[in-house]
């Protein structure tokens, strides 16, 4: 079995159990490299290299260094590795970016030229919607649709239809969630607030919101406060969930809130992308 396979065999492992991690392509190679054109390495989110091989020390700060962005922030990049030279003919310095191209230092004798794409591969991210409600089942149904991994949690007594979702607990309380970016929306409405939002609050996650009125809202943040609950972490949930779109009926509501975990789920991509589209190296 040559490398190659094994570093694909790796990957296709790697995104069947929904682990993070950088597959890095040599695309280019001019003079003398240590790896070519088509060598591939499997890089995990501590910067260690598990299979392939691109090439030895005059590539590797800069190509580790480029997985740990793009784990960040989800997005792919090229590395053009070249001699200083080089960079003084394009005037480049190590570091910058043009033309979504980020410019490092070949410091080994060869002198040779690398450009190498480095690629994040990120498990689906994760949505917990809580409750049996025409809300919560539409918002699952819709969520799946976009890559959501999907875990509804209801009594399933309560369910009028089995759901369109990945995983479905039946009660209040999901265990062995999905190992990714989380993000939790209580959907009862009405019935088992009290006990979906206690559920929802032990879930670590980017986001958390509650499907109803305000008032409602006040009202459980009271009870749950005085029950013990820290204040900070309730003023945590937003609710009413999704954005102000004028929805009324399920499907619109499910889709505010989708439209509302997207912006949180992408405010850090956008920033990375206006930045490496300016030329600005994030620290």
């Amino acid at each position: 079995m040559t490398v190659h396979v094994e570093v694909m065999d790796l990957v296709a492992r790697l995104q069947a159990a929904e682990e993070a991690f950088v597959l890095a392509t040599v695309v280019r190679t001019v003079s003398v490299t240590a790896a070519k054109a088509g060598a591939k390495a499997v890089i995990r989110p501590d910067g260690t290299i598990v299979a392939g091989w691109i090439g030895g020390g005059c590539a590797r700060g800069a190509v580790l260094k480029a997985a740990r962005d793009a784990l960040a922030d989800g997005e792919p990049r090229m590395v053009s590795v070249q001699p200083e030279d080089l960079l003084a003919e394009l005037e480049v310095r190590p570091g910058d970016s043009r033309d979504g191209v980020r410019f490092a230092t070949n410091m080994c004798p060869s002198k040779g030229t690398m450009d190498i794409f480095v690629e994040p591969m990120l498990p689906h991210p994760a949505l917990v919607v809580i409750g049996a409600s025409p809300v919560a089942l539409a918002l699952a149904a819709q969520a799946r649709g976009l890559g959501y991994h999907v875990t509804l949690a209801a009594p399933v007594a309560d369910l009028p239809e089995p759901p369109d979702a990945d995983v479905v607990v039946d009660g209040y309380r999901p265990e062995h969630l999905h190992a990714a970016r989380r993000f939790v929306v209580v959907a009862t409405q009405g019935r088992g607030d009290e006990a979906a939002l206690r559920a929802a609050l032990s879930i670590d996650a980017s986001y958390h919101a509650f499907v109803g009125s305000r008032r409602k809202m006040a009202a459980l943040h009271e009870k749950l406060v005085a029950a013990g609950i820290a204040a900070a972490v309730l003023e945590r949930v937003k609710a009413p969930a999704g954005l102000d779109l004028g929805a009324i009926t399920p499907e619109e509501i499910a889709m505010s809130i989708l439209a509302e975990i997207t912006v949180t789920r992408r405010r850090g991509q956008r920033s990375a992308a206006s930045a490496a589209e300016h030329g600005v190296e994030q620290q």
